[in-house]
């Protein structure tokens, strides 16, 4: 068990290191950027582990391009439905959605009306 925590923690601070050198790097080679990305993800499904949200959403999960705003990615604020933003890669034009508002839970009040209603 503690050998496969240990496996993880070398995970992620191997993938904290390939985004660090991808950030770095994209302006100039943004081909190297992208395999800095892809090994990252690959490191992540091998220790199995989620990469973290600030990198899942810099990056296309399509082309596994580092997603640099106004450089190779289009970023808009949509109101349709629910409020969200759209980031669309330029390079593959794989659109992704990031909602704005977090879904509600129940609250104690909606729970205790449900309490008086008789089961089905």
């Amino acid at each position: 068990m503690k050998q496969q925590t240990n496996v993880k923690q070398i995970a992620r601070q191997r993938i904290q290191i390939l985004f660090e050198q991808a950030k770095k790097i994209c302006k100039t080679d943004p081909k190297l950027a992208t395999q800095y990305v892809a090994s990252a993800r690959k490191i992540a499904m091998a220790a199995k582990i989620r990469l973290p949200i600030e990198f899942r959403r810099e990056t296309c999960k399509e082309c596994n391009a580092l997603l640099v705003h106004g450089v190779n990615c289009r970023v808009r604020i949509k109101q349709k439905r629910e409020p969200h933003v759209v980031v669309t890669c330029l390079n593959c034009g794989n659109q992704t959605r990031i909602m704005l508002k977090e879904k509600k839970e129940h609250t104690e009040l909606e729970q205790d009306n449900y309490s008086n209603e008789t089961p089905r």
